[in-house]
């Protein structure tokens, strides 16, 4: 069974963007880590997106007059970007480099068609001529000549993979109607012609290939309404110059009366693939779809409508789809289930519930966020580091007035700087309250300072990284690697601030900020330095084997005074109990902790990372959260006193992810057994108490009204019996 999930805008496009044949993207790749995606538009600009934030993390882009003719591609083992402008320049750089004419460049001997990047295999360039270069080999001489081997054949389409730990380049060419397919194993300096069995009135529109056990298979999206493959062995002994590959019809596109012309397509597993296409229906107008079909049975398992129509193009990566609908880029979601029969034809019953996420539409923002992005990326120019021969390496910088220096410029001179001079610059660039792009520019210091710390892992200024987050209104997108350093050093105090100032952390820092703190030991928190603002004023704790209780009775009511309502054993004993009289954690640790609920979050992306959580880990912040909850019940109040204490609603909602993630653990784990129970009472206790409210809101409106009618020169003592 396969489904169609929700869908989101990723981001708007351009001019050139738009529908029909020749619009769209230039492409879409892989970024460097799992849920980014580098955007290359039909023009001079490439972009590096965060799907699931649908945030742009950066954004390069080539000089008027200059075009990107390929699309830009991360080289995973380098962490670098690579692109081709003009078919022969070919630019690299890194994720901190704004400004593309500094960073490395080549001039190449002949036209590039596309690059294509392996994660163990390193990038691949393909040439206009067939020619085939490792970015290594390439890098050695660019002017290198570069073989044609094509003739007048036109590329179509390409594709690479890593097979017994070796690269493995596709191409397909046209010729006068002819269709031909190369196969090149680059390390043994294979290359394999194939001519391409001719269909009868009929053209291939679209290709996409896989790879396994030393065999591919070329998928082949026909225009007679048809999908074809195509199996070609890796291992050949014949050196036959060229042979002809026989095709099988996988796929006919077609349902009772309806016809899909379909333009693009992609695999998703065995037995799926999608197709994007105009379905037809004799008699009706056509209508632009994305549908995914079962290739085993031969069946359309389901199908989305487009409107707004798309450029044809679809790509597919991490069980999502990406295609332009109208003016923007869609993401949507897909899940695909194991193929049978039942599930074919639609008879298969779901033993559980699609899951339901919802997406915050960052498009609909104000524009502010965006112009600041823009304008750091203009102010900043931070020189490229290389391990490359090839780069020059300018060591000598002019000596400029540092009031006209940028901030670019000023962070480029410090780059080799000793640690005293490095900060001392950094204060008084910071005081230049009237310096232009002033959020963008203390978001680039904290980038060079967390650089300095990468480089040199023995640096890590603590205090200066807590004044700057303490005194300047940040933001996690502003400095995105600030916090991922702050978790690798164990800084809690820093990430507590972060947690408490910053309001667009993603959920995998919140969950990774959680499990850190609850990992880390009482002992050694009670050494570091924490805010403990949130919890002073209502925690229970044992301190030296003395109980230290700080407790406010309000409104008559005291849970001692009420065992027989909440039904739970309150006892006094010398150490933390999970029952509500003493919290389960230190001070320290229950400061952190509340940092954490006091962070936005989604709960669609936030879920998958609790369950992840530990089982001890998730059943002592369950007993946290329960403590919490006891404690606001005592105060009849939303919220706990203090500064940055989380009110009923955080905890409740805490308390119901943390179920939700760990149900069954919570269930089968002995020591989470009573505290489950204790739970159950005492929130059938709140339920029952606040029922007994509701019945005896109209008697105590019938005595606000006697009390009104009432002469006020007489006196009279009234007893009434509530409960």
């Amino acid at each position: 069974m396969a489904a169609l999930c929700e869908s989101f805008t990723l981001c708007g496009l351009g001019p050139s963007g738009g529908v029909g044949l020749g619009g769209g993207l230039l492409a879409l790749e892989p970024g460097p880590d799992p849920d980014h995606v580098l955007l290359t538009d039909r023009g001079r600009t490439a972009t590096l997106f965060k799907v699931s934030d649908q945030k742009p993390l950066g954004c390069w882009s080539v000089k008027h007059g200059q075009m990107i003719t390929c699309p830009v591609v991360c080289n995973f083992e380098t962490r670098e970007y690579i692109a081709v402008h003009d078919d022969k320049v070919l630019r690299i750089w890194k994720n901190q480099d704004i400004n593309l004419d500094k960073v490395f460049k080549a001039t190449l001997s002949a036209d590039v068609y596309r690059i294509h990047s392996l994660p163990n295999g390193g990038p691949v360039v393909l040439f206009k001529g067939g020619g085939v270069r490792t970015l290594d080999v390439l890098l050695e001489a660019p002017q290198q000549e570069i073989e044609n081997v094509i003739s007048d054949e036109v590329i179509k389409w390409s594709e690479a993979f890593m097979e017994s730990q070796q690269p493995v380049l596709i191409f397909t060419t046209e010729k006068d109607g002819d269709f031909f397919v190369y196969v090149q194993k680059l390390r043994m300096s294979s290359l394999h012609k194939y001519k391409l069995e001719q269909q009868e009135l009929s053209t291939p529109l679209s290709f996409t290939a896989y790879i396994k056990n030393q065999i591919i298979t070329l998928l082949c999206l026909y225009s007679n309404d048809s999908v074809y493959k195509v199996v070609i062995p890796l291992q050949q002994n014949s050196e036959e110059e060229e042979q002809i590959l026989s095709k099988s019809l996988l796929l006919k596109l077609s349902v009772s009366a309806s016809v899909l012309k379909g333009t693009s397509f992609v695999v998703l597993d065995k037995d799926h693939i999608a197709v994007l296409g105009n379905l037809a229906a004799s008699g009706e107008e056509s209508k632009e779809c994305l549908t995914i079909w079962n290739t085993k049975f031969q069946t359309l398992q389901t199908s989305k409508e487009l409107p707004l129509g798309t450029s044809g193009q679809l790509w597919c990566y991490e069980e999502k789809f990406f295609f332009t609908h109208g003016k923007v880029l869609t993401v949507m979601m897909y899940k695909c289930e194991t193929s049978s029969l039942a599930a074919a034809v639609g008879k298969l019953k779901d033993s559980q519930t699609p899951d339901v996420s919802s997406f915050v539409n960052w498009n609909t923002l104000a524009d502010e966020e965006m112009v600041v992005s823009v304008q750091s990326q203009q102010s900043v120019a931070l020189k490229p580091e290389s391990k490359m021969t090839l780069r020059s390496k300018r060591n000598t910088v002019a000596k400029v007035q540092p009031d006209t220096l940028s901030v670019g410029q000023i962070l480029l001179n410090l780059k080799d700087a000793s640690t005293a001079v490095f900060e001392d610059e950094l204060r008084q660039l910071m005081s230049k309250a009237q310096m232009p792009d002033f959020q963008a520019s203390i978001g680039c210091v904290i980038t060079a300072i967390i650089k300095r710390c990468k480089t040199n892992p023995k640096y890590y200024p603590r205090n200066f990284l807590l004044h700057i987050v303490q005194t300047r209104d940040l933001s996690y997108s502003l400095c995105p690697d600030l916090m991922a350093v702050a978790l690798e050093k164990k800084d809690v105090h820093l990430l507590q601030i972060c947690l408490q100032r910053f309001p667009d952390i993603p959920e995998e820092i919140t969950y990774a900020c959680l499990k850190v703190f609850l990992s880390i030991s009482e002992a050694y928190l009670q050494r570091i330095d924490v805010n403990l603002e949130s919890v002073i004023c209502y925690i229970d704790v044992e301190f030296n084997n003395k109980e230290v209780k700080t407790e406010i009775v309000e409104n008559g009511f005291s849970a001692e005074l009420e065992q027989d309502i909440w039904d739970t054993k309150i006892t006094k004993e010398t150490h933390p109990t999970a029952d509500g009289e003493l919290c389960p954690v230190g001070p320290q640790k229950a400061a952190l902790l509340n940092a954490v609920l006091h962070s936005a979050y989604s709960e669609a992306f936030l879920l998958p990372h609790l369950k992840n959580l530990p089982a001890q880990q998730a059943v002592l912040f369950l007993r946290y959260l329960y403590y919490l909850y006891v404690k606001c019940s005592e105060k009849i109040n939303t919220a706990l006193p203090g500064t940055h204490s989380p009110t009923t609603s955080q905890i409740m909602d805490w308390m119901c992810l943390l179920l939700d993630a760990h149900f069954t653990v919570m269930v089968m784990l002995p020591e989470a057994k009573e505290l489950l129970s204790n739970l159950h009472k005492f929130v059938r206790a709140q339920v029952r108490f606040y029922s007994e409210l509701n019945k005896i809101e109209g008697s105590l409106q019938e005595l606000q009204r006697r009390n009104h009618q009432k002469d006020s020169q007489t006196y009279s003592i009234e007893v009434l019996e509530l409960i």
